[in-house]
């Protein structure tokens, strides 16, 4: 065994050389390459997850001012509907009253034409009873008056 261990110490003396060269190379490539391309990951992935936040950010304000423009939107059109209603509500009361005035003017003409009517009835009514008032008594009289014979010689005799 003694001779394994001996055979073991001289590779390990022999190996020294090569194990310094490799922790050199290890040493060297580490700081020249891995640590470099250690830190671009690095910063690639920052950057990465820095610009999906960023937009992921970005996406939210934008929702936001969505919902904002949406609820400004609604706002307005309740605004121009209520406007909208309060002309329609004007315009009923307008035309109502016009129809109001309308049929009190018509009513007024109408009894002013009634009016009218009595009184040219009364006149009419009166025309009529002194009418009939003076053939009564021109009846009256020619019935009642003595008459006069004709007599066949042009002449009236009494």
């Amino acid at each position: 065994m003694g001779q394994i261990f001996s055979q073991l110490g001289q590779l390990l003396v022999q190996s020294i050389p090569t194990i310094v060269i490799v922790l050199f190379l290890v040493a060297f490539l580490n700081r020249l390459f891995f640590k470099p391309l250690s830190q671009t990951l690095d910063a690639r992935t920052k950057a990465t997850t820095g610009a999906i936040t960023e937009a992921r950010e970005q996406a939210e304000r934008a929702e936001s001012k969505l919902r904002d423009y949406e609820k400004a939107m609604q706002a307005a059109r309740q605004e121009i509907y209520q406007h909208r209603e309060d002309a329609r509500r004007k315009g009923l009361e307008e035309r109502d009253r016009r129809i109001r005035e309308a049929r009190d003017r018509a009513e007024a003409m109408v009894k002013e034409a009634q009016a009218s009517l009595e009184n040219e009835t009364a006149m009419v009514k009166a025309q009529l009873r002194a009418a009939a008032e003076a053939l009564a008594a021109e009846v009256a009289e020619s019935l009642f008056a003595p008459r006069a014979i004709e007599s066949g010689q042009g002449g009236l005799q009494a």
